[in-house]
């Protein structure tokens, strides 16, 4: 096309004018803004995907428990073996099953007293998935003959307490009469969450807390249910679930008079299921479950659960879209501002091109591809810099963090090359539909002004 080759032989001619120096800044300013995103987000998705890694594998996604109306720490007793206990293929986004339940009691040596939550779990329990957590020793070997004397305990708890792996433990359970056991350390955990878990869940048999409360083998104060999320993200999957949670969305939201604006709340409910697949997965599958279970059962996602580490997780998010955000609107205030430098440099070009019988739209096309040249160096110099930091930090992890501030002791990386892909599009897109604001200005030019232009 004669408009790119007008364009090319412009580059090729302005390396040493004032132009190429703006050129350079437009380019490198794009770069920069890029590679702040891509890092930004990366690193996100990185720590979002740590710590929810550490607390479904301490906690798994949905939790099946006895309705009450008390907040206690000890669960009221059911059967276990309901029918997705007993045959989890039925649904099948479900991973694993296992039960659990939680006894309060004391931890007690010589020197230390320290209040905890005995989590009592069972052969079905996922060690494997835990054992990512796991810094010394073994997981706990369970007996078919009686309930294992063994526990695996936080580092936290271990330094307050001064005890490493293979020494006793002497644990206070709260009921009436008091009673105690002594148990053996078998291994240390750490998951850095310690608001949540580090500073006061130790985890032992579920035999131990069925035989202190005089529960049956088949009893249990929980179960934990793990989900493939990625079952769920699938097209033909994901049109079915959202018509069903849109529906449902619709008849909640309009017949609830305490909603002021329920049109704007049911759009943004269906914007927030579309854009946070974790929680719409949950969501879903919660869902699914429980339809499906009796009335006296209560089933609750690890969102609700610990909900202000997903708020704050959230928070996160949003704070990294509001950077993208500003970056965008650098970047394309200075694009803005190098078209507008360049049309004004080759304004008796313009005007001869008009004189010659061009039409504006060909003159436009004439900057639109320097504009567009330039927004492509942009992004590959961006993506250099920015893939650049990320790959030295996932494999040197040169940028350490205070675990108990940020539950990690280094920033990580989530490699996510959709996320790069979306980035680079969306600042392609962006910049390039904003040089269409500076190139409409070519259309007020006079040619026999232009080219009387100096």
């Amino acid at each position: 096309m004669l408009s790119r080759f007008i364009a090319q032989r412009i580059r090729h001619r302005q390396d040493n004018s004032f132009a190429a120096v703006i050129h350079k800044i437009a380019v490198a300013s794009i770069a920069i803004g890029l590679a702040a995103a891509i890092v930004s987000f990366l690193i996100m998705q990185g720590f979002q995907a740590a710590v929810k890694d550490k607390i479904y594998n301490f906690s798994n996604h949905l939790l099946i428990s006895r309705f009450t109306m008390s907040n206690a720490v000890e669960e009221q007793p059911f059967d276990y073996r309901i029918a997705l206990y007993k045959n989890p293929e039925q649904f099948p986004f479900v991973t694993h099953v296992q039960e659990y339940a939680h006894k309060a009691g004391l931890v007690k040596t010589d020197e230390e007293v320290l209040g905890i939550v005995f989590k009592g779990v069972g052969k079905s329990f996922n060690s494997t998935a835990f054992n990512k957590n796991l810094l010394e020793g073994r997981f706990i070997q369970f007996s078919d003959s009686a309930y294992a004397h063994e526990v695996v305990i936080s580092r936290v708890i271990a330094d307050k307490i001064n005890i490493r792996v293979g020494d006793a433990l002497t644990v206070h359970f709260f009921q009436n009469p008091p009673r105690f056991r002594r148990l053996t350390v078998v291994g240390i955990y750490e998951t850095n969450l310690s608001d949540y878990f580090d500073s006061k869940v130790i985890i032992g048999d579920i035999g131990l807390v069925q035989r202190l409360n005089d529960w049956a083998a088949h009893e249990a104060g929980g179960l934990e249910v793990q989900v493939n999320l990625n079952y769920f993200n699938t097209i033909p999957l994901w049109r079915e679930d959202f018509n069903a949670y849109s529906a449902y969305a619709r008849e909640a939201i309009f017949n609830n008079p305490e909603i002021d604006n329920p049109q704007f709340t049911y759009w943004k409910a269906l914007f927030d299921y579309n854009f946070n697949f974790d929680r719409a997965a949950l969501e879903s599958a919660a869902r699914q479950i429980g339809d499906s279970m009796d009335y006296d059962l209560y089933l609750e996602t690890v969102r609700d659960k610990y909900i202000q580490v997903f708020e704050w997780l959230d928070l996160i998010k949003r704070q990294v879209k509001i950077l993208l955000i500003i970056i965008l609107v650098v970047v394309c205030v200075n694009m803005i501002s190098v078209i507008l430098i360049l049309v004004m440099e080759r304004t008796p070009m313009v005007g001869i091109l008009k004189a010659m019988g061009a039409r504006n739209q060909l003159v436009r096309n004439v900057f639109l591809y320097s504009g567009m040249n330039l927004i492509v160096r942009g992004l590959l110099w961006g993506n250099a810099v920015g893939l650049g930091l990320c790959f030295l930090q996932y494999w040197f992890k040169f940028i350490r963090l205070n675990p108990h501030d940020y539950y990690m002791a280094y920033v990580p990386i989530q490699w996510n090359w959709d996320t790069v892909l979306f980035l680079n599009a969306i600042v392609f897109g962006t910049v390039l539909l904003v040089l269409l604001l500076p190139t409409r200005y070519i259309a007020r030019i006079n040619p026999v002004e232009a080219i009387r232009f100096d």
